[in-house]
């Protein structure tokens, strides 16, 4: 059978999670966070009250710090979410044995792909993706989104309310979910609502 994806812990509103995305993207990409102007103009909520509801229940949950006298004072307060990741960038030939170059000067920047708007990250559990290259213990980065192309790899969730990592094949009258283990059979479900597709991959080792 397909694995469990872990549910998302933060129990936020469908509001909440926009807020909270657009705090986070503007803080990882220009390094302080948006007025409560521009959260109301950006979302449309007229009143600045609105706002601060959602900006308090973020504060509540965990998820942000505020300093009530400052208009930009908003920080995040998970370290990876507050800073890009960079590494010093280089390169290698596959296969032939040769120089390695690395400029400590040149750096990729991987904010974007772990951070960038509406993306989550999933930790692989069990061996239905194995063939996929994708296994135990990796991580797999998401974009939230509700469709898929056929083929994709995608977080399914089922009527049932289980939600699984599977390859998203629409049938005549059937969706089925295909695992990368020629061991494990696809399972077919009536309907099925994509949460996500996954973009990237951290692998934990190789």
């Amino acid at each position: 059978m397909l694995e469990k994806a872990p549910s998302m812990s933060a129990q936020l509103t469908d509001r909440q999670q926009n807020v909270y995305d657009m705090i986070r993207s503007l803080i990882v990409k220009r390094g302080y966070g948006p007025t409560v102007r521009e959260i109301g103009e950006h979302f449309g909520i007229k009143s600045p009250n609105g706002v601060m509801c959602h900006l308090r229940a973020l504060e509540r949950k965990g998820l942000i710090i505020r300093s009530p006298n400052k208009s930009r004072a908003i920080e995040l307060t998970h370290a990876a979410d507050r800073n890009p990741n960079s590494l010093s960038m280089g390169g290698v030939v596959a296969g032939s044995p040769s120089a390695l170059s690395a400029d400590q000067n040149e750096r990729v920047d991987f904010s974007e792909m772990l951070f960038g708007d509406n993306r989550f990250v999933l930790q692989v559990s069990g061996d239905s993706m194995v063939d996929a290259k994708i296994v135990d213990g990796d991580y797999v980065i998401v974009q939230r989104q509700d469709h898929a192309f056929p083929g994709q790899l995608v977080v399914a969730q089922t009527p049932d309310g289980e939600s699984a990592l599977a390859f998203w094949h629409p049938e005549a009258d059937r969706i089925r979910l295909q695992s990368a283990n020629a061991a494990i059979p696809p399972r077919y479900v009536k309907t099925a609502t994509v949460v996500g597709v996954a973009v990237g991959l951290v692998r934990t080792g190789i």
